[in-house]
């Protein structure tokens, strides 16, 4: 059975079939997502809970407690990670590989509802819960600061009108506010004046709910029409607030203002970000899992001047950090690398065969192969990025035996004085069942990849289908298409028809021949010499196999590196914020950076006031050195700095469970008896030094 006879027989049908799939595999690359790697998915649901004023001991005793009790009875839970800090709880749930994710979500959802009973009844929100991918780095980072404006008065800016708008972008998932800045009514009660006045904390603090709730004022009804009362008693500002009336003294009313220290503030003074060394707001933008980084990446940009359109030209918008230029750069490094794979094959091809149509069958082949490839690819949800082009650079060499076999089968019917048709029917038909086993073989080396487990599986996935798929279509590509063409386009070559450039080649090839035969003769000749040879080389090969570096993937440079700074655990929030600032101020100084930012205070990424984290963002690869470079120059430097330790770690292309971070609990005093506290503060402050244990108790309060 000749499996290429009627492809052979039909060249109109079989180059009409090709130039489809070629068609489609065109269509389809301009379609497919462009990423650095391929899009991992890890089962991971993260659980928030918010308790403003509750110190990180109460987090975890109240909230985070009972929710974990409830969240270890979830099936298929292979980690869990609680982090309790001044008024948050984050809990992050990792369920195996093999589970649902939407199953999942149920089940904590379940778990969420089953632990409410036992959650504070004055918790102001329930906990939520979202799906989270713990590998994504954020693809753009932009900073929003003013000379101008206090920062309070940016929020609107970069919350509302940049960070919703661009919220809603085709292909965003998730966009984070570091160091948001909401403004609020700072009211700092004096304990002098409120016993003065015979008032305690309840009484106030009941007086500001009641002026500071919308209700309902009435109506104004006529014989025959009705007018409905709206009052604003919403109070804004802290010139309103002072005015507000708590109690009354001896008959006369007793103001905030006279009792306490109302100022414009934050909603939340200790937690703040930086642009360098200027406070800002720093909006960090996450795509959605299987967008493509490049598009969301031009759609925001070209987005953006039109918002900034929108702000106060006092306003200033600075982009930090923007993840698709490494993504660009590599994945062009590796399409290059693609191209010149094909054209050095195409090379040796031509030299060895020295025939034009010969190395136009194979030329014009190999690149069907691979655009089709791109179809299936398209098809099966992947995208391009580095596995799955080195998947396919790897596959040339496989994919042109296939079509060499064919060739040099039909070729070898021609030179024997067969018509190009026959001959193509004749080769084909010997060859048609060697490149089918040839085909399943090479496939069959890369099934093992399809059944590992774990995260390793998980990620080279991608990688052996790409695989498997160039080399099943290039073994019909080679089954239909080029024995077609060998009897379309093949002729018989005299050897007076062979140039001088062919002469010399083959002279070339004979010198090498006799140089491989001298070199094998003189090698039998001294056999205990070559085993001496063979046992040194396996001896070296396993003393590199146990020195050389190991790691789950090499070390990447995608131009950007985080530091995390941590300082002692009583540290008040000014002095972290200062600190940042001296390690960004420092970092700035070296010429391989383009932008720092950084934020502090007990935050989404922070469950403690001591510590901070930056993004440091460098220049082109190609006016900086490596990234570990730059962060080897700048260890001793930022190591000056007094009062916190400072760590750097590069961002590679994909994170498994890399942490800067060593997460602590933080506890902060938050409510005491005034007469106890003034009892105990000298004592403890005359023993801090020597008692240890105090290192571990902030000493941040503040006595009005």
């Amino acid at each position: 059975m000749n499996i290429s006879e009627v492809f052979i027989r039909r060249p109109i049908a079989t180059a009409l079939m090709t130039a489809g799939l070629f068609a489609f595999g065109a269509v389809s690359f301009t379609l497919l997502p462009v990423a650095a790697l391929p899009n991992v998915e890890f089962p991971t649901i993260s659980v928030s809970a918010t308790f403003p004023g509750a110190s990180p001991d109460v987090m975890a005793s109240t909230v985070a407690t009972p929710l974990e009790d409830q969240f270890t009875a979830i099936p298929g839970l292979s980690s869990m990670t609680s982090t309790s800090g001044l008024g948050t709880t984050s809990i992050t749930l990792q369920f195996d590989l093999s589970t649902s994710i939407t199953r999942d979500a149920g089940f904590v959802e379940q778990a969420i509802q089953a632990a409410s009973a036992l959650l504070p009844k004055n918790l102001p929100t329930p906990p939520t819960y979202r799906e989270t991918n713990p590998a994504d780095s954020p693809i753009l980072i932009y900073a929003v600061h003013s000379d101008a404006y206090p920062i309070q008065e940016l929020d609107p800016y970069a919350n509302i009108l940049i960070g919703q708008s661009l919220s809603r972008v085709d292909g965003v998932g998730q966009v984070v506010i570091a160091g948001q800045a909401q403004p609020a009514v700072q009211v700092r009660l004096n304990p002098d004046a409120l016993a003065a006045k015979g008032l305690g904390f309840a009484q106030v603090s009941a007086a500001l709910n009641a002026e500071s709730t919308l209700q309902p004022t009435g109506n104004l009804e006529g014989r025959r029409e009705e007018f409905p009362l709206n009052v604003n008693q919403q109070l804004e500002n802290a010139a309103q607030f002072r005015k507000v009336i708590v109690a009354y003294s001896n008959g006369a009313p007793v103001e905030l203002g006279d009792i306490a220290t109302v100022v414009d503030g934050l909603r939340d003074p200790r937690t703040g970000a930086w642009f360098g060394t200027k406070r800002s707001e720093v909006l960090l933008i996450f795509k959605a899992p299987g967008a493509n980084t490049l598009d969301v990446v031009d759609k925001i940009q070209a987005m953006m001047p039109q918002l900034e359109k929108s702000i106060p030209r006092s306003v200033d918008v600075n982009l930090v950090s923007d993840r698709s230029l490494s993504i660009r750069a590599s994945v062009s490094d590796v399409e290059f690398t693609l191209v010149l794979a094909m054209a050095l094959v195409v090379m040796v091809i031509f030299l060895f065969l020295r025939k034009f149509w010969a190395t136009v069958i194979p030329s014009i082949t190999l690149p069907v192969v691979i655009v089709a490839t791109f179809g299936a690819m398209y098809l099966l949800g992947y995208s391009i990025d580095n596995l799955s082009l080195m998947a396919l650079t790897i596959a040339i060499g496989f994919l042109i035996d296939d079509a060499i076999v064919m060739i040099e089968n039909i070729v070898r019917h021609i030179e024997a004085g067969e018509p190009p048709l026959e001959a193509a029917l004749r080769g084909a038909g010997e060859i048609g069942f060697t490149i089918l086993s040839i085909t399943l073989s090479l496939a069959a080396v890369f099934i093992p990849v399809l059944f590992m487990a774990g995260v390793v599986g998980l990620l080279f996935h991608e990688f052996a289908v790409v695989t498997i798929l160039a080399i099943f279509i290039s073994g019909f590509v080679s089954l239909t298409l080029t024995p077609m063409m060998c009897g379309q386009f093949l002729t018989r070559e005299s050897g007076d028809q062979q140039n001088r450039f062919s002469r010399w080649l083959e002279r070339g090839f004979d010198g090498m021949r006799d140089l491989y035969d001298r070199g094998l003769v003189w090698a039998l000749r001294h056999q205990f010499l070559m085993l001496l040879v063979t046992i040194a080389l396996i001896v070296l090969t396993g003393y590199l196999y146990v020195v050389i570096p190991k790691g789950f993937l090499p070390e990447q440079d995608t131009g950007i590196f985080m530091g995390a700074a941590q300082a002692r655990q009583d540290i008040a929030f000014a002095a972290m914020a200062k600190i940042e600032n001296e390690y960004a101020a420092i970092i700035l100084k070296d010429p391989a950076v383009s932008g720092v930012v950084g934020f502090a205070g007990a935050t989404g990424g922070n469950a403690t006031e001591n510590q901070a984290r930056m993004f440091v963002q460098l220049k082109p690869f190609a006016e900086r050195p490596s990234v570990q470079e730059v962060m080897a120059r700048l260890r001793p430097k930022v190591n000056k700095v007094v009062g916190a330790k400072f760590f750097m770690q590069a961002v590679p292309d994909i994170r498994i469970g890399a942490r800067l971070e060593q997460a602590e609990y933080q506890y902060t005093l938050t409510d005491t008896n005034t007469d106890e506290l003034y009892h105990w503060a000298p004592i403890l402050l005359a023993k801090l030094e020597g008692m240890k244990i105090l290192s571990d108790v902030a000493s941040d309060q503040q006595i009005a």
